[in-house]
Formats: structure tokens, sequence, C-alpha cells
């Protein structure tokens, strides 16, 4: 598997350019730490910050990832637990809230990896 594609790099917590380095500080998105990035890639030196202001786009992100899983959700109970309905609607707002730092971050790294081109195989072990 390759492991410096954009897909491998959104969904591993990776850098987008070498597809190795950790994107965020801590792997766990459930610790106190969740929001810290790593301001340059430890293993290839990209930059990961690249202008002030740059991931108010990962709003967007964010988002589109809330809608998605919320339009899942909805199938997922309409098709299996139609009689208990009402058990989605309360149980939408704690699972969205448990799952916010979760798209938080998926949503900064999907964002990068638009605008990063991963390495090829041979320079992404260069470096």
């Amino acid at each position: 598997m390759m492991k410096n594609n954009r897909v491998y790099s959104v969904l591993f917590n990776k850098c987008p350019r070498c597809g190795q380095g950790d994107f965020f500080v801590t792997k766990s998105a459930y610790s106190f730490k969740f929001d810290q990035m790593n301001r340059n890639c430890p293993h290839c030196g990209e930059n990961l910050v690249p202008e002030p202001g740059f991931y108010q786009g990962a709003l967007y992100m964010s988002y589109a990832f809330y809608v998605v899983f919320m339009l899942i959700y909805f199938f997922v109970f309409i098709h299996f637990f139609e009689p208990y309905l009402d058990y989605f609607l309360y149980s939408i707002i704690p699972v969205l809230i448990f799952l916010t730092p979760l798209f938080y971050r998926m949503a900064r790294r999907a964002w990068l990896a638009i605008f990063i081109a991963p390495a090829p195989e041979e320079a992404a072990n260069k470096r």
C-alpha cells in the first residue's frame, strides 16, 4: 500500500506530502491536546500552516463530514430501526458531540491535502 497518498494522510494523521510525519501533536482525537498541530512535518519539513486563516476552509469540510454522517445514520435508522425512529432524534446530538474532535482533525487534514500533492515514493523516502 502506498503510504503517501491523500486518503491515507487524511485517515491516519499523516503529512500529505510525505505520508510519514504526524500532522497533529497527539495521535488520539480524544486527548486534551486534540487541536494542537505541528507547524512543520517532523519528517519532511513541509509547512502545515501555510498562512493565517488557511483552515477556515476546513469548516466547510467539517460541515460536509457531518452531513454525510447524519445521512448515513438516518438511513440506517430508517432501514433497520424504523419502529424506534424517536431514538434517532434523541441520539443524534450526543453522537455528533462525541464525533466533533474526530471531524475537526479530519477536516483540517482533508483541507490541506487538497492543496499539497503527495511526493513521489522515491522523493518521500529520501527526505
